[in-house]
């Protein structure tokens, strides 16, 4: 039996959270190796610890027939934006008047 991050039961065909990324699918395999459970996710085809994700109900879930599938958002992409946004650096002396 596989536990989320909240301690509770997924199973095949639930929906899950990846907490690093925000990566949300549908999970296609549960397995245990070295006494750690592993979930496959749908959208990465990737294994995840179990103990990584969390499970999401019904109202988490946005109503994927209204959604064509332009509306995807990248979380990667918006994670790095703002990470670069943090990093920069403000120098008064970079900045000069134009006259």
């Amino acid at each position: 039996m596989a536990l989320d991050a909240r301690d509770i039961e997924i199973t095949v065909d639930s929906h899950v959270r990846y907490v690093g990324t925000g990566t949300i699918g549908k999970v296609l395999d549960i397995k245990t190796t070295d006494g750690v459970d592993w979930v496959k996710i749908d959208k990465t085809d990737l294994w995840y610890r179990a103990k990584l994700v969390e499970l999401l109900d019904d109202k988490d879930l946005k109503d994927k027939s209204s959604n064509d599938g332009d509306d995807e958002i990248d979380v990667e992409a918006l994670k790095e934006k703002a990470s670069n946004l943090e990093n920069m650096q403000m120098d008064s002396s970079v900045a000069e008047g134009g006259g």
